[in-house]
């Protein structure tokens, strides 16, 4: 069976992401992405919709950080952020508590961890 954008028969409106934390990681991202925190409890942080799609953080009491690029805990996804600069932004993200990953494979984007252990990359935009 092929579906197709026109006739998909759903609309993609969260990213829930497992953490030990929502709270702290929500605002990780917020400060991130510039998404306000949208709703709040105990166990979920749902960041305001940006581009259709909404970033939630899930509490998961056992969540263990992936060991990426490993296979023996693979990271299943991880976010894509175009930046116009990446020296610029390498140093704001650094500032909110990411961590850059010793594994750099590519020019045009590099790979950090969340403060929850999550990879995710600043890709240098195309002008």
């Amino acid at each position: 069976m092929t579906t197709t954008a026109a006739t998909g028969i759903a609309t993609l409106s969260v990213v829930a992401i497992d953490c030990r934390e929502p709270q702290a990681v929500a605002e990780f991202y917020s400060a991130l992405s510039g998404a306000p925190v949208e709703r709040s409890d105990d166990d979920w942080v749902q960041l305001a919709a940006q581009g259709g799609v909404a970033l939630a953080f899930q509490l998961a009491p056992g969540h263990v950080p992936p060991q990426w690029p490993g296979e023996a805990q693979p990271q299943q996804l991880h976010l894509d952020f175009d930046v116009p600069d990446l020296d610029a932004a390498e140093a704001q993200v650094l500032a909110l508590g990411a961590r850059k990953h010793e594994h750099q494979p590519g020019t045009s984007f590099r790979v950090y961890l969340d403060p929850a252990g999550h990879p995710f990359c600043l890709v240098l935009a195309s002008p």
